[in-house]
């Protein structure tokens, strides 16, 4: 048996539920047998939430580099040395101050090959701001990390895979930023992405319309004829199968979605709003596009509900798992790659 995949955990804003989440994935100790978990963060912090949560059956094994990590126990990393305030379900600066501190410690290690993925905890786009993250969301300060020209937020499940044309901007600039290449360049990511992080062989995509209605032949915006329809015609040209523009509302409305292995979004909403209506208890965010893998749940931190052991981890479990496939699956095909031949036994190996 191979060596298990070590999996970094960004801890995200101590004073939401992030580490709620975290702690109660790790309680079940059937995900050892999956991955080798490394949480960066600090014991204290770590301990204050496990108090919150009730679960005193969970001790982690404290180690200075992912290369120390013990296989069946629960890592953490200690990120600083100070005592840190918690105050829970509360915004501010210490919030900011460690989430940071712990993505960037995690995304080093990463970079530097020392851990096989990343999944990061909820943090607040706004208290995190600072000299080094001056970023709308994760996405964008790990596309810079990476050096990525291009990536996708895709948000995934087992009923759904949505991704967004725009992203973290506000709604008075989507227009002006939708451009044939910009999508174009989209459903070449979603395109490789479903084929080799998800393995589907012929994906299928559906892209929606910008305006009510698809912009009704121009009735209601022009954007569809100008646009998105010549980005579709290019895609399909180069053998990426999309189709569409279709109207959003009527498209999730009717289940049409089922039809296709992912949905392409003009802007944030307009995807996540039915996906976390369809698939919010266990969707997760992927960024597809970087040269490693990272996930995270769907979720924020949930200040109206941190400390009160009311939070559900089903989405950050989902986004544990979903790493360790989307690694394995990359990995996979880059063996095929090279030796086509492997396919036969990956296969039985798969089964």
């Amino acid at each position: 048996m191979s060596e298990k995949l070590k999996i970094g955990i960004s801890v995200g804003d101590v004073n939401g539920i992030g580490l709620e989440v975290i702690i109660k994935t790790l309680a079940d100790s059937r995900i050892f047998d999956y991955c080798t978990p490394i949480v960066y963060g600090h014991t204290k912090v770590a301990s204050f939430h496990r108090r919150t949560v009730h679960v005193h059956d969970l001790n982690f094994n404290v180690i200075t580099s992912p290369a120390q990590a013990h296989h069946k126990r629960a890592n953490i990393i200690n990120c600083w040395e100070e005592d840190v305030k918690i105050e829970m379900g509360v915004s501010n600066e210490i919030g900011g101050k460690y989430a940071f501190v712990s993505l960037e410690r995690a995304t080093n290690d990463l970079l530097a090959g020392e851990i096989d993925a990343l999944v990061t905890a909820p943090i607040n786009k706004d208290n995190i701001q600072n000299e080094n993250f001056n970023f709308p969301g994760h996405t964008e300060y790990l596309q810079q990390r990476d050096g990525a020209s291009e990536v996708l937020m895709f948000l995934v499940s087992d009923t759904l895979r949505v991704g967004v044309v725009t992203g973290h901007i506000p709604i008075a600039r989507v227009a002006e930023s939708i451009s044939v290449e910009k999508i174009l360049a989209k459903l070449r990511l979603m395109d490789a992405s479903l084929r080799n992080d998800f393995w589907i062989r012929k994906p299928k995509i559906a892209v929606l319309g910008l305006n009510p209605h698809a912009g009704d032949n121009g009735l209601i915006g022009s954007e569809e004829k100008d646009v998105i329809i010549p980005a579709i015609e290019e895609a399909r040209a180069n053998d990426i199968l999309a189709l569409g523009p279709y109207a959003a509302d009527g498209f999730f409305a009717n289940g049409a979605y089922q039809q296709f292995d992912a949905v392409l979004a003009m802007y944030h909403d307009q995807g996540l709003i039915p996906f976390k209506q369809i698939s919010f208890e266990s969707g997760v965010n992927y960024t597809a596009g970087l040269s490693f893998v990272r996930t995270s749940p769907d979720h924020g931190t949930a200040y109206d509900i941190a400390g009160k052991n009311k939070a559900s981890e089903t989405s950050f479990r989902e986004a544990l798992f979903e790493a360790i496939h989307i690694v394995k699956h990359r990995r996979e095909t880059a063996v095929l790659n090279e030796n086509p031949l492997a396919f036969a036994k990956l296969s039985r190996d798969r089964d």
